[in-house]
């Protein structure tokens, strides 16, 4: 294979280099590691215990599996192993209470930052770790900078197109999905009959998807036909971590929920399995629409 270079925001990320991916749960990881494969590089991957599962296949990548208790003693394994560069990719759902953490005594001095970051929001916290990160001479790099073939374009990607109903219920979805994003609650909203019914939580998209199918039932949404989840990144959020996702899962979700599309921020979200994502929405008759950074209502 000839080895090839990526331009990251911070160098040129090329063979030389060696990148370290702070795995969570869901495909992009994967996404990640096909990437750098694909450029050469033979990547380490650090699977967070109970959310990355990733089968050996030494000849492409190593695996250093880790509870996410102990990340605080990632660094020096991955100066040990000549890491220069780290990408954050793939959700997180458990959060280990703070008593449990395992801290290196070269943390200490970071930890009133990091607590205040805990206690504020995942945001914050994203943010504060890679400052901590950095410090120490690793750059980190966005999942988007290694794949961005994965980033949706300004585009309907699919048969199925928005009316002008939709049209309505994008802008109102949008305007929530900002609103609790400012507040570091969530990147999503659903909208039905022009106006937003339910909000992203703690529980992710697929939760809010799962209460909209309950929602269905209210007196309030009788009737009421069609809708759209919208996703966006929160504003003023660290775009190298926790970048909007959706899937096929998100597709079959929506599609179970009575929506008649899902609506993403075009170069700031990801569409995972590209193609499969939207042959399953074309089956399903549902759109796939990425709306232009800076929409407005």
């Amino acid at each position: 294979m000839t080895a090839a270079k990526i331009k990251t925001s911070s160098s040129v990320l090329g063979p030389s280099e060696r990148v370290a991916i702070i795995a969570g749960n869901g495909m992009l990881p994967h996404n990640v590691v096909d990437a750098l494969c694909r450029i050469g590089q033979r990547p380490l991957v650090v699977a967070i215990d109970g959310e990355a599962v990733f089968d050996p296949a030494s000849d492409r990548y190593e695996v250093l599996p880790i509870k996410l208790e102990h990340i605080g003693t990632l660094i020096p394994k991955l100066k040990r192993r000549g890491v220069t560069h780290l990408v954050m990719a793939g959700g997180v759902e458990s959060r280990p209470p703070l008593k449990s953490l395992r801290i290196r005594p070269g943390l200490l001095l970071f930890l009133p930052k990091l607590l205040w970051a805990y206690a504020r929001g995942d945001d914050d916290l994203l943010s504060t770790l890679i400052g901590y990160v950095e410090s120490h001479g690793i750059h980190v790099v966005g999942a988007h900078e290694v794949a961005p073939e994965l980033l949706a374009a300004q585009q309907v990607m699919t048969r199925a197109k928005p009316t002008q109903a939709d049209e309505r219920d994008i802008a109102a979805g949008l305007e929530a999905a900002r609103a609790i994003g400012r507040l570091d609650i969530g990147q999503a909203a659903v909208a039905i009959g022009g106006r937003a019914i339910a909000l992203e939580g703690i529980e992710g998209t697929d939760g809010l998807l799962g209460r909209t199918i309950e929602l269905r039932t209210h007196g309030r949404l009788a009737g009421k036909k069609r809708g759209v989840l919208v996703k966006c990144a929160k504003p003023g959020q660290e775009t190298r971590a926790d970048l909007p996702t959706i899937g096929p899962r998100t597709v079959s979700d929506a599609h179970a929920a009575g929506l008649a599309g899902i609506a993403v921020e075009a170069g700031r979200s990801f569409i995972l399995e590209t193609a499969e994502t939207v042959r399953l929405a074309d089956e399903l008759g549902l759109f796939i629409l990425g709306y232009e950074e800076g929409r407005e209502r």
